[in-house]
């Protein structure tokens, strides 16, 4: 049971790890994590961007950034820009706004390949957990803690986790695809 608890908190975070990754992914539509790793200069030291600016999305293809202070408006100006997200935002007082251009066919074939690629980085991470697991589980067995009938419950349980955390993966990374394209 413990080794079950262990491998499942462990596979449960690789697929929000893939989630999260997948929230940062941009699909044409405006969204307030397509920002998030974003680091700004504020009084000498970095910090995310989340912390010194309120992120709201205006419409469809437009982010509203609204610093906390006046000052940031440009410091956080230069760091979008810099940050290689193809954005190009434009101030307007005190609020920048990010619209978000047109994504192409091919750039979008792009992001599908590279969610395809997330995706099974995600299942290789679940099954390695896989693979510790059922190396416990045999190392348990080598030193009489369990016997052969517990091995292959625990062994087809891990393997149930398995089965259950690749289709999760499968289903997001379909979700998305079908998001971006």
């Amino acid at each position: 049971d413990e080794m079950s608890r262990d491998a499942t908190q462990r596979m449960s975070k690789c697929v929000a790890q893939l989630k999260e990754l997948y929230r940062k992914m941009r699909t044409g539509r405006a969204s307030v994590g397509l920002l998030d790793g974003l680091k700004v200069e504020y009084y000498g030291s970095e910090v995310p961007i989340s912390q010194v600016v309120s992120i709201s999305v205006e419409d469809a293809r437009t982010l509203t950034v609204t610093p906390w202070e006046k000052g940031m408006v440009g410091v956080i100006e230069k760091a979008i820009m810099s940050a290689n997200l193809g954005f190009t935002p434009v101030t307007a007082g005190t609020v920048i706004r990010v619209p978000l251009p047109v994504l192409t066919e091919e750039r979008r074939r792009d992001l599908a390949k590279l969610v395809k690629q997330e995706a099974e980085l995600g299942r290789v991470a679940v099954r390695n957990v896989r693979r510790d697991a059922m190396t416990d589980i045999k190392e348990a067995l080598k030193e009489k803690l369990i016997n052969e009938d517990l091995e292959r419950q625990g062994a087809q349980q891990i393997q149930d986790l398995t089965d259950k955390y690749v289709a999760e993966i499968d289903r997001i990374s379909e979700e998305k695809q079908k998001e971006i394209m």
